[in-house]
């Protein structure tokens, strides 16, 4: 299936925030436009590069659930350990 001309692929996300027991919504726009003759399946990747690129879907999935403070600065910690451990590591190669 082939679409041109100035049709747009857009993905929505919505991040609900909490501020006086109302639910406010921020509503962020991605749009992939369509190159004249171009597949679709190739425009839906595109979109899947972008989402990837500016980190979308790793946002949603990281506020699926509530983390607390000190779970996020003790993975932050293992993290920064691993990393320097690999760093020492081959930095001796």
């Amino acid at each position: 299936m082939e679409i041109g001309g100035d049709e747009y692929l857009s993905f929505f996300r919505l991040d609900p925030f909490l501020k006086n027991d109302t639910l406010m919504f921020f509503l962020m726009t991605i749009e992939i436009k369509l190159r004249k003759g171009e597949p679709m399946d190739r425009a839906i990747r595109r979109l899947k590069k972008r989402l990837d690129r500016e980190g979308v879907i790793r946002d949603v999935r990281a506020k699926r659930y509530f983390e607390k403070p000190s779970d996020k600065k003790r993975i932050a910690r293992k993290v920064a350990a691993f990393s320097q451990m690999l760093r020492t590591r081959y930095e001796k190669m």
